[in-house]
């Protein structure tokens, strides 16, 4: 995977935006692949489609392209917060590849949040323009990835290193269960892996996850049994190979090398 992105195509533009656009976009196509089954090249859909950008003749998978100069953030910028949330809340969402680049046109971070982990609640809803704008009223929104769970951001590249494909196609398919199962267990799950990511060791006890009972609590009210509630997520994540039941009352996180 060649790092360096082709400048030359930038030659006749002006518009900063456009030119990040044209050469980014053109990296893709001619560097990545699907990080789902690993086919390449991607193919580009017809400009300004509302959707996505790319996506895999050989899976079907779509992607979309949000890419920024600089260091790798957890916020990302994106577009109207009304298209995003109705997005989100279709069949068809895509995934959402995140490309940052150096000032010398170089990519440091190539990495994909598969569907599954886009929820309403890492859409952030910006101010609305200024009347004296010239879109008065419109109301954009930024991604807040913080919210992602560690196993929801797969890296192609991390720090300027190029991942392995077959990690990277074994990353992506792990979480996969998720988009078959229902919005209440998903947000259950979901909830419960960013729990686990704040556990800041590898291996951790029941005891440790029963002390996030009262965020959950606040989340869902309703459920007198939140502990419960814990221990089956838990042994749904190690039936699906994201954490490993050690001995009693102990897990540990099970990783790959571009989390």
């Amino acid at each position: 995977m060649n790092l360096a992105i082709n400048t030359s195509l930038a030659e006749g533009y002006t518009s900063n935006s456009q030119i990040a656009r044209l050469l980014t976009e053109n990296w893709v196509l001619n560097n990545s692949y699907c990080p789902s089954c690993g086919d390449l090249p991607l193919n580009k859909f017809e400009n300004n489609r509302p959707v996505a950008d790319f996506y895999c003749k050989k899976c079907n998978e779509e992607f979309e392209l949000k890419s920024k100069s600089g260091k790798l953030t957890n916020t990302i910028t994106d577009g109207a917060y009304s298209t995003m949330i109705e997005r989100i809340n279709s069949e068809n969402n895509p995934n959402f590849f995140f490309l940052t680049y150096t000032k010398q046109w170089t990519v440091n971070n190539f990495l994909i949040i598969p569907k599954q982990f886009f929820t309403t609640e890492i859409i952030i809803k910006r101010q609305p323009l200024a009347e004296t704008a010239r879109r008065a009223g419109w109301i954009g929104c930024n991604i807040d990835i913080s919210k992602v769970s560690d196993a929801g951001k797969v890296f192609l590249v991390k720090n300027t290193k190029a991942i392995s494909r077959e990690i990277v196609k074994e990353t992506f398919k792990r979480t996969l269960f998720l988009r078959t199962t229902s919005k209440e267990a998903k947000g259950w799950l979901l909830d419960m892996m960013n729990c686990i990511d704040l556990i800041k060791k590898e291996s951790f006890s029941l005891n440790e996850v029963y002390q996030f009972e009262a965020r959950l609590k606040l989340k869902y009210p309703n459920n007198n049994y939140i502990k419960d509630k814990i221990r089956q997520q838990l042994q749904v994540l190690r039936d699906k190979g994201l954490i490993e039941f050690t001995r009693q009352g102990r897990y540990r996180k099970i990783k790959y090398e571009n989390i």
